[in-house]
């Protein structure tokens, strides 16, 4: 298979996974607190790749430790609780369209911290997606109440994304994708995952009944796919494209988002929807290429 055709293929297989994601959470969410869907998410993943990541154990790169810290802090750790945080005040179609928002980061740290090349037409497209996040962010719900608080949170998870994106890229292209995502889980987040679950209650507050098992179900789901697998899938895209390209990720993520979030009886504005319609108009004008 050719590099340019598995390229398409891991975006548009990750944008599926990605973007399933969210109808997860707020599934997740019916059985659990925010705080105990992202320390399962994590631990859960941690988990199954234990026994690669220890078969591996000899090729764990010591020489880049902290660039995979920080790489797992700001890709796999503190975005797994800002989103089922921001999850219990909006709808998943708003969290996976707030989620678009990453190619915008990924060029702002990617050239502030990185020196990546910038382009006048992706600094253009940066701009119409963040007038476009404005007035999602504006548009209220149904209700016509205005979150902000959710919306920022969504935010920072998104440029904490970029950051470990672009740190991929820059630091870490050398590891392996499968076992990038062994170590990040098994060897540096586990036992935080784990903390975190002990804080919030749940081993006191743990009943396994009918309520319980279907959480843990569709926690398991996300961990198993929209964590660990997709984590693969993404570190090798990043191998083979550009942050840039890899983020692209994020412009089809919101369909697959939107689709579920109706499914299950969710609704957007007029105004959330055209927010979302000028954030994916940026986020197109700054991929494409000028013409002439």
């Amino acid at each position: 298979m050719t590099t340019e055709k598995l390229k398409w293929i891991l975006l548009i297989g990750l944008s599926v996974i990605w973007g399933s994601s969210f109808i997860l959470i707020k599934k997740s969410l019916d059985h659990f607190s925010p705080y105990e869907v992202g320390a399962l998410r994590v631990l859960i993943s941690g988990i199954l790749l234990m026994p690669y990541a220890l078969s591996k154990i000899r090729s764990f790169p010591k020489k880049h430790l902290k660039w995979l810290i920080l790489a797992a802090v700001t890709g796999n750790f503190i975005p797994m609780f800002l989103f089922p945080l921001a999850e219990t005040e909006i709808s998943s179609s708003i969290a996976g369209i707030i989620n678009s928002m990453m190619p915008i980061f990924v060029i702002i740290v990617g050239s502030l911290v990185w020196k990546f090349e910038t382009s006048r037409r992706q600094l253009t497209g940066v701009m119409i997606s963040f007038a476009g996040a404005c007035i999602l962010a504006l548009g209220g719900d149904q209700s016509g109440d205005i979150k902000i608080y959710p919306i920022l949170l969504l935010i920072l998870a998104t440029l904490m994304y970029a950051i470990s994106t672009t740190t991929v890229k820059s630091r870490l292209y050398e590891v392996p994708a499968i076992v990038m995502s062994a170590f990040v889980f098994s060897f540096v987040l586990i036992l935080p995952s784990l903390v975190a679950l002990v804080l919030s209650g749940f081993f006191r507050n743990l009943e396994m009944n009918h309520d319980t098992l279907s959480g843990l179900g569709y926690v398991a789901m996300l961990s198993i796919f929209g964590t660990g697998l997709a984590m693969m899938m993404n570190y090798k895209l990043l191998s083979i494209s550009t942050p840039l390209f890899a983020s692209t990720v994020t412009l089809l993520m919101p369909i697959v988002a939107v689709v579920w979030g109706v499914l299950d009886g969710e609704t957007l504005t007029v105004q959330q929807s055209a927010g979302a319609v000028i954030i994916l108009a940026g986020l197109i004008f700054l991929r494409s290429k000028p013409q002439g």
